[in-house]
């Protein structure tokens, strides 16, 4: 039973330092098999329990639960770009590596998504997609 009380224990104290809902689902499990011990219950069915409860938790609670936790969340500034106009205001080339676009009054590195290895300062891009600090577009009539 002690260390059923351990492992809720350890992972209610994770779950609060993350508040990423990665442990809570473990914790009930925990309590259902520390009560299991409690009423005499053999270890065998204490660790099934523990896996079962466990499981039921994540597949049935967690994506509800990440949907209503998660409704409030903002995007980055970096993810916030992604499919946004932006204005080419150095020359980008794909093979020399340069280019910079100014999206939101910032500027950005930035490279032509495939089809696009050259484009010309002053045209208008959208933005396709981000990798690390790098944004990766192509022309707006594309």
């Amino acid at each position: 039973m002690i260390y059923w009380l351990v492992l809720l224990i350890v992972c209610l104290v994770l779950e609060a330092a993350t508040l990423g809902l990665t442990t809570i689902w473990f914790a009930g499990g925990a309590l259902v098999a520390m009560v299991v011990a409690l009423l005499g219950g053999p270890v065998w069915l204490q660790v099934l329990l523990f896996f079962v409860v466990s499981g039921i938790l994540v597949v049935f609670t967690r994506p509800i639960a990440a949907k209503y936790f998660n409704q409030d969340r903002l995007k980055t500034n970096a993810e916030s770009v992604v499919g946004k106009q932006a204005v080419v205001t150095a020359e980008i080339d794909n093979v020399k590596e340069t280019g910079e676009v100014l999206v939101h009054g910032q500027e950005w590195s930035a490279r032509g998504v495939a089809e696009y290895p050259q484009i010309a300062k002053d045209t208008v891009v959208i933005v396709d997609s981000i990798e690390g600090v790098r944004l990766f577009v192509r022309p707006v009539e594309a």
